[in-house]
């Protein structure tokens, strides 16, 4: 296994296990199965666990597997306060409390506000007291890092980078994501500021992978790289016999391994999160991280890269490329992740579509969706591709800001009043 270094320089394992995807039969999770993909995992060198609150049993899984296995100081776990539910300083201790409980130990290492969406919402858990509770929690022991999650789009993510002294972040991305979501500048301004940075979601859910487009699977399949090939794999070892044909140099790699390997050739990212949840996942993941240098990609593996990416966009319906150029928006409108979010409604379809957009726009202190468009202009006047931002931003309501989209924004707003 490779290592890098957090802010403290503490050896993170490049592959981290992210643990909202352990199997579950019967409606609960499969103790003896994911005891032995997460024992897999440790053996092959991983140290990272993430969990959350919310992942429903997924904390008490893991701290009894980590206990009844005598690992608990081998590993780091990395889990994320609700702070959503959180409506009053009392509860701060309520929920912390339990989660030491839920996962059999003294102390979190790596401790997230889960889906932090924007300076509001920190300077509204400033006023909760919360950075008072993270000095004493640092001071106990209790707490050693502190950080947190983000779905948005670049802008906001700088602002929250630059709103507290984080010790770390974690961000969506991915070969998809280079543009949207806080994507490759996000990336590089938390490197820049110091900050490890931890993805999530490397293969979109596994979209990257079970949900390739024809075309996109066409080019992972007839590509061969100049990279070495993999130990111990059979598939991969010599010369490529996938097609019989011996006489053809190179190797080839899965659409997951490409995936990875994208992450993992940017020394900026520190850790990537898979919810691997076989243990051929995890042994595949193991050799991927193992062989996988930084800076390795040659100019036509990452050309390669943006022509399945271009493949799956094909069923694109905005043109925009993330850029941000139309931002901000005088309304609040998160343009450029509205549009990140309906194209996916064709290219993926509707339950990502939608996850994406509530994420972007609904659970903010103020919505930031395309409702808010007043069609002031102002945007299409800086946009490089000339896109027809109103008139798109339209389509965007009508798509995705439909009565389910409604009605889990009237929760957020019910909750947070609470």
């Amino acid at each position: 296994m490779q290592y890098r270094k957090d802010k403290y320089g503490n050896e993170i394992s490049v592959l981290g296990y992210g643990c909202m995807r352990f199997t579950q039969t019967a409606g609960r999770i499969d103790l003896k199965k994911t005891e032995e993909e997460i024992m897999a995992a440790f053996r092959g060198g991983v140290n990272y666990y993430d969990t959350a609150y919310i992942y429903g049993g997924s904390e008490a899984a893991l701290g009894e597997i980590l206990e009844r296995q005598g690992i608990r100081d081998r590993v780091y776990i990395a889990t994320k306060l609700p702070h959503y539910l959180i409506q009053s300083s009392a509860r701060l201790d309520k929920y912390f409390e339990e989660q030491l409980r839920r996962l059999r130990t003294d102390h979190i290492d790596y401790y997230l506000m889960h889906m932090l969406t924007d300076v509001q919402t920190w300077e509204r858990l400033k006023g909760l007291g919360i950075l008072e509770w993270l000095q004493k929690k640092r001071e106990s022991g209790a707490i050693r890092q502190v950080g947190f999650s983000y779905h948005g789009n670049a802008d906001m993510f700088c602002r929250l980078v630059d709103a507290y002294e984080w010790d770390f972040c974690q961000i969506q991305y991915n070969y998809m994501d280079e543009n949207s979501q806080a994507g490759r500048r996000g990336l590089l301004y938390a490197a820049e500021r110091g900050l490890p940075v931890i993805i999530m979601e490397p293969l979109r859910g596994g979209k990257l992978v079970a949900r390739l487009p024809e075309t996109a699977r066409k080019i992972f399949e007839n590509y061969r790289t100049a990279g070495k090939n993999f130990p111990g794999d059979p598939e991969m070892s010599g010369q490529d016999r996938s097609k019989g044909q011996g006489d053809i140099e190179g190797v080839r790699y899965t659409p997951a391994q490409w995936a990875l390997k994208w992450l993992w050739n940017q020394p900026q990212v520190t850790c990537v999160l898979s919810g691997m949840n076989s243990l051929e996942m995890v042994r595949d993941n193991i050799n991927t991280a193992e062989n996988t240098r930084a800076g390795e990609l040659s100019e036509a593996d990452e050309a390669m890269l943006r022509q399945v990416a271009g493949a799956i966009n094909a069923r694109m319906k905005v043109g925009c490329t993330g850029c941000g150029y139309c931002m901000p928006c005088p309304r609040g409108v998160d343009i450029p992740g509205s549009f990140a979010a309906y194209n996916r409604r064709f290219s993926e379809g509707w339950v990502a579509a939608m996850k994406d957009y509530f994420m972007c726009t609904a659970i903010r202190k103020e919505s930031s969706g395309a409702s808010n468009c007043v069609e002031c202009g102002k945007c299409e006047r800086h946009c490089p591709q000339h896109i027809q931002i109103r008139q798109e931003l339209k389509a965007v309501k009508k798509t995705l800001e439909n009565p389910v989209y409604r009605i889990a924004r009237w929760l957020v707003k019910k909750m947070k009043a609470y």
